[in-house]
């Protein structure tokens, strides 16, 4: 009997089991200790080797240097053939930081972007550098692909590059959520938009530039992970190996471009309202000093670029000021955490018996006049805290006695605002008999704390 041919996933994990034995004795010195040794002294060591061993020192190095990068290439370039040859549809999640810029480029090597085998994918948030979206262009016309776009839903802009799109997005969903709720920031313009973009591209493999020398929460990814549970996808992560050194070298020696911002002292790219350059002026990265006194132009590095490639260090410049719910730095946007990549794509009580749809502005002006009592959710679908709550307010009809209904907010911001006591998702109103709308301030969205609210008349202090 033939044996039978072995399933993606055992390909992938044969494979990183492999690359991984290879890459652990070929990098471990830069994964450890090398990246956290006293850059300054490695001149004078070397100067001091040199004239001990009686010889150009310097040689040895470059050759070291050139044989490493050459063995990351291959490494690189083998595991994006698996998603290629492997998968039915590879999708490159592309945010243009360094590591990105350098897949880009491998997946040229491999003509895998013009024959349109990989689909580059871009989260346009709204809030990127300005030189961020024009950048992408030119990255488009050097290596001849179309990158999808995806951005906050229900904008009709694809790609954010007039103040016109920034007006759009403000009427949608308000200039300053990214201040009011960062959690729902962050799933507005990045997770959903993200989620969606894997969904519509069907993605089966997402290759992404996540490497282990980023630190904290990938401090120990691997070159390929499969996730087949919960909606999970496949994983490549080809320069898991590599440390941000090494992807400016390689940069420099095969003339990759980088984004512009590089060149004005920004390590990594993120959103202009919470990115800045490291060093910066007000110390918000971690590090004082002149903005682009540390930078790279054109292969050649201006001031100590160890502020830079240290290990952990890339991302420095990135979510300053931003902290999640726990009071801990924030140092993810969501997107690469457990489960991102599952796609929430329905309306919330979408089969309920109970919760009736307030379907327009004037649904909710012709319950207000009606001199009857009601409950009112303002939600948006894409909200996790109302995701959270949806099983509980199916229950509110039985448990309050009282009719329920549903409006969504987020499309209708200056509406729920003025009228629905409304900043942010989910917002739970008592309408009493004058039409008057009592807000629900307690964070308890229990059927039973909400039914004692919507009892008592919207008296019960939550």
């Amino acid at each position: 009997a033939k044996s039978q041919a072995p399933g993606r996933s055992q390909i992938v994990a044969q494979i990183a089991g492999r690359m991984l034995v290879v890459s652990l004795i070929s990098t471990a010195y830069n994964v450890g200790a090398g990246l956290r040794a006293a850059p300054h002294a490695s001149s004078s060591r070397a100067a001091s080797t040199a004239v001990s061993m009686g010889m150009d020192i310097s040689e040895l190095i470059d050759d070291a240097k050139k044989s490493r990068l050459e063995h990351l290439e291959a490494q690189a370039i083998q595991s994006l053939k698996v998603a290629v040859d492997q998968f039915e549809k590879p999708v490159f999640p592309n945010a243009m930081i360094v590591g990105d810029c350098v897949i880009t480029h491998l997946l040229h090597k491999i003509d895998a972007l013009k024959t349109g085998k990989v689909k580059i994918m871009v989260v346009d948030t709204f809030h990127l550098l300005d030189d961020t979206m024009p950048f992408l262009g030119k990255v488009e016309d050097k290596y001849g692909f179309e990158a999808e776009v995806f951005g906050p839903a229900g904008l009709e802009s694809k790609r954010n590059l007039s103040p016109e799109n920034f007006a759009e997005y403000d009427k949608k969903y308000g200039a300053n959520l990214w201040k009011e709720d960062i959690e729902q920031y962050d799933k507005v313009c990045k997770v959903e938009p993200f989620q969606r973009g894997l969904k519509t591209l069907g993605a089966d493999i997402m290759i992404n530039g996540r490497r282990r020398d980023h630190g904290a929460e990938r401090a120990y990814i691997d070159i390929a992970e499969t996730v087949p549970v919960n909606g999970g996808l496949a994983k490549l992560n080809p320069l898991a190996y590599w440390t941000l050194e090494d992807c400016f070298d390689y940069a420099a020696a095969n003339g990759v471009p980088l984004h512009p911002s590089v060149e004005r002292g920004y390590p990594s790219q993120g959103d202009a309202k919470d990115t800045v350059p490291v060093p910066d002026p007000d110390g918000l990265s971690g590090v004082q000093g002149k903005a682009g006194s540390v930078k790279w132009v054109d292969g050649v590095w201006t001031g100590d670029k160890a502020i830079w490639l240290d290990y952990g260090c890339e991302r420095r410049g990135r979510f300053v000021n931003l902290l999640n719910k726990d009071g801990s730095k924030k140092t993810e946007c969501g997107i690469h955490v457990a489960g991102a990549e599952k796609t929430f794509d329905r309306d919330l009580w979408d089969t309920s018996k109970a919760v009736q749809t307030l379907a327009a502005p004037s649904d909710v002006e012709s319950l207000t006049a009606s001199g009857k009592e009601a409950v009112v959710v303002v939600y948006a679908p894409w909200c996790q805290f109302c995701q959270a709550m949806e099983e509980e307010y199916d229950k509110l009809a039985d448990a309050s006695g009282l009719p329920v209904y549903k409006f969504r907010g987020d499309e209708e911001r200056e509406f729920v605002k003025a009228n629905l006591n409304t900043q942010s998702f989910p917002t739970i109103n008592y309408i009493d008999a004058s039409g008057k709308a009592i807000k629900y301030e307690s964070e308890d969205r229990s059927v039973g704390a909400m039914a004692e609210f919507a009892k008592s008349g919207g008296k019960v202090a939550a």
